[in-house]
């Protein structure tokens, strides 16, 4: 076994072990969110094996109590005055582009939370395994960004409007609910995560039907339980289905009152507290995506995170940040405060394309990722998705 990574205090490790390669990251104590030295090691370590004709398997995981809890807030926070932070978001946009394409065997073993970007280095992968211990979410909406690191191309290629749901409210799922849906492959009691770490350590394979059996000798069949959201998909589609923020808002409020929908009031309020602007942008960005490839998907997060971060319409992502992060009062004061003040106008400045040189430079070769979502029990190919207030309904071809 060697290690190139400089020393253990490094915040990304990365181990060759025969034919198999194994990232660790290694930031434990911040929840291994991701830092512009983690982008930068993990795209070295990624180019250097894809190049490697005795590297055939690559394994992710997380150190400590969690696999990766998203972007770094404090450091775009400090680098708010100066751009500082502005040549990473291209490289992360790249490394998301990269992970989506890439050429080898790839698995992550998922323990513990996985936010938003966190979710870039699982989700699309061949195999993503998940324990009872796995909380996926992707909250940024909530202060005032949008969900990106290529989700607004993976939500909308959930079943439903579940995408719209988890991108809007945050709302979080579970490891069984993950495999359900598609975002993720497989099924692990937690106990059993070393033992097969261990043995596909031992592959020395990247064949993808020999990493397969190896993970479905320790992977359980599961169903999401009673209590999982997956089971009000009927009131989250009927509600999440609607053209605007507001209608759906409206919507959910009317669902609500009924008996058996005690469940929606805590995830409205999270839902009224969220940046008007971050909601907005977000449900644009998702629906859009339903149409794009991951390239155009990638792209137009690109000039998202850009054009928020240099607040070009709204400071909510940095006023979002101080509130969870640096001063954790948890009260936000977002500008403009209210759905309605956010105009189609602003929300169109924040998308409109830059100069074809300042753009994320990536290949546009289509689809790169379609087989991810193919996957799941409640997906199926070509499902007419009919929204029960205008009766329109959206084909998806998975």
């Amino acid at each position: 076994m060697t290690k190139d990574a400089l020393n253990a205090e490094e915040v990304i490790l990365g181990e060759e072990v025969g034919r198999v390669r194994l990232i660790t990251l290694n930031r434990p104590r911040q929840l291994n969110v991701i830092s512009s030295r983690l982008v930068e090691l993990l795209a070295k370590f990624l180019e250097k094996w894809e190049k490697d004709c005795q590297a055939e398997l690559v394994i992710f995981k997380g150190a400590g109590r969690a696999f990766c809890a998203g972007g770094d807030l404090k450091m775009f926070y400090e680098g708010r005055l100066d751009d500082s932070c502005l040549e990473v978001v291209y490289r992360m946009y790249w490394l998301c582009y990269h992970i989506h394409t890439y050429k080898k065997t790839m698995v992550a073993l998922v323990h513990g939370i996985v936010i938003g970007g966190g979710g870039a280095m699982t989700v699309p992968l061949k195999f993503s395994v998940v324990t009872e211990k796995t909380v996926f979410s992707v909250p940024e909406a909530s202060i005032g960004l949008h969900t990106d690191c290529s989700f607004s191309y993976i939500l909308p290629r959930l079943p439903g409007y579940l995408g719209e749901y988890l991108g809007l409210t945050s709302a979080r799922l579970n490891g069984k609910d993950m495999v359900a849906v598609g975002l993720a492959t497989h099924f692990v009691p937690s106990e059993k995560l070393d033992e097969l770490e261990e043995h596909l350590l031992n592959l020395n394979s990247g064949e993808e039907k020999v990493v397969r059996e190896v993970i479905e000798k320790f992977s359980l069949n599961t169903l999401p339980e009673e209590k999982s959201i997956l089971n009000k998909l009927p009131t989250i589609n009927k509600c999440f289905c609607k053209e605007s923020v507001e209608e759906i808002v409206e919507s959910f409020e009317a669902e609500a009152q009924k008996e058996g929908n005690e469940w929606i009031w805590p995830v409205l309020k999270g839902l009224k507290l969220s940046s008007p602007t971050g909601l907005k942008i977000t449900l644009r960005s998702i629906r859009a995506g339903r149409n794009q490839t991951l390239p155009e998907c990638l792209k137009k997060e690109f000039r998202l995170t850009m054009n928020l971060l240099r607040s070009l319409v709204s400071s909510d992502v940095y006023e979002g940040i101080r509130a969870l992060n640096i001063d954790k009062d948890n009260a936000p004061k977002w500008n403009p405060a209210q759905l309605g003040e956010v105009n189609n106008d602003m929300v169109e400045l924040t998308f409109r394309p830059f100069s074809p040189e300042l753009e994320l430079q990536i290949p546009d070769n289509g689809d790169a990722c379609r087989f991810r979502f193919q996957s799941g029990i409640f997906n199926t190919t070509n499902i007419p998705l009919m929204c029960p207030s205008d009766n329109k309904a959206l084909y998806l071809s998975l």
